[in-house]
């Protein structure tokens, strides 16, 4: 069987190492090879791509012996999920080895915001240490966490080590929330009792732009605004002007609704952000551990045994 892969070249070579039994061809997840994907995709039985390959209808209709798609990813916004299972092709993510990377992030970036790290090291780099920034103790601040599933919820246990109160929001009833956090149904109203916002959702129809101008302007000008799921949840140009007029105290953004932003994106001229290039999984343990899952989940799929991590079923 054919395996078509779209890895950065470290991972394609530890993928190969994995993969040994099966015919493979690495074309590179790179723009200018879109063409050389498709024209690889016409006898793959398998693929194994990251987030920067979209597997739309045009992407499958060039892949007519296909059996499965592997991501190397917990987001699935890159692939059209209605065909693929209308083909029969499995799809297959990785959702739970990137829950505690993502979730120390998160506990790593409230604390920079609260105690004003980035400011505090470009003092410290200076030879006039007279102008310390001030912080604020997390300690009985409140906490809302918007996406209550396996990283909100994680989020929301570090959080509670530094004794800080923690609501959710969530559209969907999480299996077994933290049963010291607080529900609140209304997502304007936990916006604005917040010290802190920490987004943690998937991107889907339903959470594009969920967070638009009306709700940012709900915060409190003292509150901070963290996000490491998916830049589209957010309406950027909305948060842009938010921060940019002091309407909030400062964001901790890992995501953007463009990666990388252009040189012109007025985000990056604010001086209340810390932007972070996509690293909520770059831990080698997790990086690993994902790609281990995504090779697991492919090769499942392709020998017709059980795969925990399916997206789409299997016909």
């Amino acid at each position: 069987m054919r395996v078509l892969i779209t890895l950065p070249q470290a991972l394609a070579e530890r993928a190969l190492i994995r993969l040994d039994k099966f015919d493979v061809v690495v074309v590179p997840p790179e723009p200018e090879d879109d063409a050389r994907v498709l024209a690889a995709l016409g006898n793959a039985d398998g693929v194994l791509i990251t987030p920067r390959t979209r597997v739309d209808r045009d992407f499958l209709s060039c892949a007519p012996k296909l059996r499965a798609v592997s991501t190397y990813s917990v987001g699935l916004d890159h692939i059209d999920l209605a065909a693929a299972e209308e083909r029969g092709i499995a799809v297959a993510h990785t959702p739970t080895v990137l829950t505690d990377a993502v979730a120390d992030l998160v506990l790593g970036l409230i604390l920079m915001l609260a105690r004003r790290l980035p400011e505090s090291m470009r003092v410290g780099a200076s030879s006039d240490w007279r102008n310390v920034p001030m912080g604020i103790d997390p300690r009985g601040k409140v906490l809302f966490i918007v996406g209550f599933g396996r990283i909100g919820q994680e989020v929301a246990r570090r959080a509670l080590a530094f004794k800080m109160k923690i609501t959710w929001f969530d559209q969907r009833t999480p299996k077994t929330p933290v049963d010291v956090a607080t529900r609140v149904l209304d997502l304007k109203k936990g916006l604005a009792d917040a010290d802190f916002v920490s987004v943690n959702l998937d991107l889907n129809p339903s959470t594009w732009h969920i967070i638009g101008r009306d709700a940012l302007l709900c915060m409190k000008p003292s509150a901070y605004f963290i996000n490491t799921s998916r830049g589209p949840v957010i309406d950027q140009i909305a948060l842009t002007e938010t921060l940019r007029d002091r309407r909030i105290a400062g964001a901790a953004l890992d995501v953007l609704e463009q990666e990388p932003p252009t040189p012109d994106d007025p985000i990056l001229e604010l001086d209340n952000v810390i932007l972070l290039p996509h690293i909520g999984t770059a831990t080698a343990e997790t990086r690993q551990a994902m790609l281990d899952c995504a090779i697991d989940s492919l090769i499942a799929c392709l020998r017709d045994e059980p795969c925990l991590f399916l997206a789409t079923p299997k016909h």
